[in-house]
């Protein structure tokens, strides 16, 4: 569910919401922050979240964060954390409703530094609310929809979202409301959105995907087998716990 076997191609084909947002993460930071061009900078500038400026009337600010980042490697890990835990939640919910769910995240998010955040001149950007909206997804499923996720699957979210949550208010300069209020976000709409969701499955992914290529390519649904994740897999799973690990770390950090 969260170990990514697809080739670059497959995934661009089969998650192109996520595949959409990383494009755009990477392609804003090459025109506000690698090359710097005018019109660019000018962009960032008005979309920052600022208190003062929401104050003022400039609601869009609540929104345009979501898609901004600091720099590179801030842009880079939070593109990584929803490479990794998008595409099952965009499989099992379809596009319109991940979009829904993401949007809401991050504006819950940004609302919630708003409304909280006492400092009229505090500034932020980044994906992180939503990022931790999906997270607030995942919860609510092992929590009342647990034929949506395996076992092991809800011990690696449970593991991660105990290091976020400790590190959120363990490291300095993190927008601790955004996190809070994004995972909040998630949480809140998730009923919602799980309506008729299905567990995911990458077999059914590339079933339905190969069904619209064109009647001269035939599919064997025999061509990919279900992997099983059992014992034998055990260093396969805390590998991708350290890597999921440090990805989380440098998320908080750069925030």
């Amino acid at each position: 569910m969260f170990v990514r076997t697809e080739s670059f191609k497959e995934f661009i084909r089969f998650y192109p919401i996520v595949s959409f947002l990383v494009g755009l993460h990477f392609f804003l930071w090459l025109l506000m922050d690698f090359l710097q061009l005018g019109f660019a900078v000018d962009l960032k500038e008005w979309g920052i979240g600022m208190n003062a400026l929401i104050l003022n009337g400039e609601y869009w600010r609540l929104v345009t964060p979501i898609f901004l980042h600091g720099d590179f490697t801030h842009a880079l890990f939070n593109s990584f954390s929803l490479v990794l835990f998008g595409p099952a939640l965009e499989q099992m919910l379809g596009k319109g409703k991940f979009v829904v769910m993401y949007l809401f995240a991050g504006i819950v998010g940004n609302l919630g530094t708003f409304i909280v955040n006492p400092d009229a001149y505090y500034w932020h950007l980044g994906a992180s609310g939503a990022i931790f909206g999906i997270f607030g997804v995942y919860l609510f499923m092992i929590m009342n929809r647990k034929h949506l996720i395996d076992t092991a699957n809800s011990q690696i979210i449970l593991a991660i979202f105990a290091i976020g949550l400790f590190m959120t208010f363990a490291r300095p300069n993190i927008n601790i409301f955004g996190h809070l209020f994004g995972l909040i976000g998630g949480f809140a709409i998730a009923p919602v959105i799980l309506k008729n969701a299905r567990r995911f499955s990458l077999w059914q992914v590339r079933t339905r995907h190969s069904r619209s290529d064109s009647d001269d390519i035939s599919f064997d649904p025999n061509r990919w087998q279900k992997r099983k994740y059992g014992r034998k897999n055990t260093g396969k799973y805390i590998l991708w716990g350290i890597i999921i690990f440090l990805a989380l770390f440098a998320l908080v950090n750069r925030m």
